[in-house]
């Protein structure tokens, strides 16, 4: 799942900076929930792995 989050993130980049402002934005959107669902399940598995 990080994989798809810095896939998003460098498509946003790229997108940003030729100009496709809407595509960014979508790219950025997708890359931060990624990110967010990502963090969610590594704070759970650290917690699992503790028990």
């Amino acid at each position: 799942m990080l994989r798809w989050t810095i896939i998003f993130i460098i498509l946003a980049i790229v997108a940003g900076i030729l100009g496709f402002g809407g595509i960014a934005a979508g790219a950025a959107q997708i890359a931060k929930i990624l990110f967010f669902i990502f963090i969610v399940l590594f704070i759970l598995s650290l917690i699992r792995g503790k028990r």
